[in-house]
């Protein structure tokens, strides 16, 4: 081990060992949540340790050879240290912590947990570091005001995935002393299975196979729509691509298809659960764009016939919590 990572490693454990022992934090705590004077710990920086053994080779040269002036010089670099422990232990305490935008998100794209904060002092907080396992961003609360921030996570897979341990930190105003504070927010992010990306074309409600995919009816021309992959050829409105320069196709409404009708039993068998659940993801997600009217029959779950984002979220929630506690996670 070299020199440069014996420090790391040393503060690491130090940081790790007060973790363990004076934290404890494991379960989610329910929000809103402010930090006591009892949740706020802080502790030397690299910079600081430096800062204070330069501190004490100031004050044995001092007193070694009498310096009234080295005498003055160390107290008042001294006073600085301890004054910036106070600034960075007010950075924190009485910071309230609630709950932000956490909108669903599909297994495989970045997920996106919010967290509000607020504070009801009339001055600035300043940099702020809010970190979890997987991102860190760095704020500054205006006096008396509130902001909300996001922290991306990977997501790998469906159903309810939990926020984890949060730290909230600063090393403001000189870097030379950390205040930090760790919590458990009880924020859930709900995960809808992944998108199949080429399904076959979807049943239609008397269970034959539609011969385009997610044609939303031939009868009433309802305008123009951006264009997407799944649209045939003949879907594209060739002139106004030739007046705008921008793909995009025709959007019909009526049909004389009827409502479609997705059923977990009428798949292929060969197909494993998580296939199926993709497959019908994709389905009534196309179905929501083509504002069809849909009906999802899971074991022991129907749900529709009906259409819009209101019954598509019902749609991927339960495709998302199949085979899994359906209830929403305490405190949500």
């Amino acid at each position: 081990m070299n020199d440069r990572t014996a420090p790391n490693t040393w503060r690491s454990r130090l940081l790790q060992a007060v973790d363990r022992r004076l934290l404890r934090v494991r379960t989610a705590e329910p929000l809103p949540l402010r930090l006591p004077q009892r949740r706020v710990f802080v502790l030397p920086t690299r910079a600081g340790w430096v800062f204070g053994l330069t501190l004490m080779a100031m004050l044995t040269a001092s007193i070694n050879y009498t310096l009234s002036l080295g005498f003055a010089l160390t107290f008042l670099l001294a006073g600085v240290g301890i004054a910036s422990i106070f600034h960075a232990f007010r950075t924190l305490i009485h910071l309230d912590i609630d709950a932000g935008p956490t909108p669903p998100v599909h297994c495989g794209e970045p997920g996106c947990f919010g967290l509000a904060l607020r504070h009801q002092r009339n001055r600035p907080r300043q940099a702020i570091r809010i970190r979890n396992a997987d991102n860190a961003v760095t704020v500054d609360l205006p006096p008396g005001g509130h902001l909300t921030v996001g922290l991306s996570v990977p997501t790998t897979a469906r159903g309810w995935q939990a926020i984890g341990r949060v730290t909230l930190e600063t090393v403001y105003p000189l870097g030379l002393i950390r205040a930090w504070s760790v919590t458990t927010p009880d924020i859930q992010l709900l995960v809808y299975p992944a998108l199949e990306e080429h399904p076959p074309p979807p049943p239609a409600g008397d269970g034959t196979t539609r011969s385009a995919p997610m044609a939303s009816g031939v009868d009433e021309f309802a305008g123009l729509r951006a264009h997407r992959p799944t649209d045939s050829p003949r879907q594209i409105a060739w002139k106004a691509v030739a007046r705008s320069g921008t793909l995009v196709s025709k959007h019909f409404q009526g049909g004389s298809a009827g409502p479609l009708f997705f059923d977990w039993q009428q798949l292929p068998p060969a197909l494993n659960d998580e296939a199926r659940l993709q497959r019908l993801a994709r389905w009534v997600v196309d179905a929501a764009r083509s504002n069809n009217s849909w009906t999802l029959s899971l074991p022991g779950t129907r749900l529709g016939p009906d259409r819009g984002a209101q019954h598509l979220h019902r749609c991927l929630r339960a495709l998302a919590l199949y085979g899994q506690d359906e209830h929403v996670p305490p405190g949500r």
